[in-house]
């Protein structure tokens, strides 16, 4: 079943967003050469803290931290430690969330580590985060859940292919339905199934997080002995961007962007709905 909210319940999703953008700003001005994934950690919790919040990451299915802090070829669910320092060239993808008054937020980003990237890398970040603007822009009532899938899988493969080969959209994990848990109904594929057809009619009230995950290379992915740790099957590094997203009776609202979405939204001709908090 998916859970449809009420103005008042994304108004509360509104706050915990906001958190989530303020970890954002501090784990983006940390991620520097020679910090650690534990001081990215550090500095999400001290968010957390100031704003009253709650982690819905640390202890769910027993992982051991606040955040994920994926780096290079790591996918997704990287968990920070002292042991691995952040090196000049490196990228990070950054996932994390927060709970206020049992509703909660969920955002990821990717950060380049100090300086001299390859245009192939900048671009794998830009390709998967148009892509999740694209998926954002497809909230809108009328559409179904496939729309979303549909215009994140669309963005990507009309990008000219990257010098590798391919970009690999990652199919073992996509977004989610959000709300009064963290994972809710419905999954949301990055990628078209025919197979799982249409999916469920998106009305106000509607919550969403989309999350591509690309890979300059395979699709393929594996989780190492921790139980958590997903890496590229290649080796190729890879890119993660997420928004939580509600739609209201006056279009989305982007929960985890400081503007709610505002800026991005009018660059593709849409116009976001009003921020419930200003």
């Amino acid at each position: 079943m998916v859970e449809i909210k009420t103005p008042e319940q994304i108004a509360k999703m509104r706050e915990a967003g906001l958190v989530v953008a303020a970890i954002h700003a501090a784990t983006r001005e940390t991620a520097v050469p020679g910090a650690t994934t534990k001081d990215l950690d550090d500095a999400a919790r001290k968010v957390l803290a100031e704003h009253g919040a709650k982690s819905n990451f640390l202890g769910y299915g027993g992982f051991p931290a606040t955040i994920c802090t994926s780096v290079n070829d790591v996918v997704v669910h990287g968990i920070p430690d002292t042991e691995t320092v952040l090196q000049n060239g490196d990228i990070i993808s950054i996932d994390c969330g927060a709970i206020i008054d049992g509703w909660h937020g969920d955002a990821a980003y990717t950060a380049f580590v100090g300086s001299g990237h390859s245009a192939e890398l900048v671009e794998l970040s830009r390709v998967t985060e148009e892509s999740m603007w694209a998926g954002v822009a497809a909230v809108a009532k009328g559409n179904r859940l496939v729309d979303i899938s549909k215009a994140i899988e669309g963005y990507i493969r009309r990008q000219p292919r990257p010098t590798s080969g391919k970009y690999g959209i990652v199919e073992d994990y996509g977004g989610h339905g959000i709300g009064s848990q963290m994972h809710m109904d419905p999954h949301l594929l990055n990628y078209v199934d025919r197979k799982r057809g249409r999916g469920p009619k998106l009305v106000p009230g509607f919550c969403i997080a989309i999350e591509p995950m690309v890979n300059l290379g395979t699709a393929k992915t594996h989780v190492l002995d921790d139980d958590w740790t997903v890496k590229s099957n290649d080796g190729s590094w890879s890119s993660h961007w997420e928004h939580s997203v509600a739609l209201t009776e006056d279009g989305p609202l982007v929960l985890t962007a400081p503007d709610g979405g505002k800026a991005k939204l009018a660059e593709l001709g849409i116009t976001a709905a009003p921020d419930p908090l200003a």
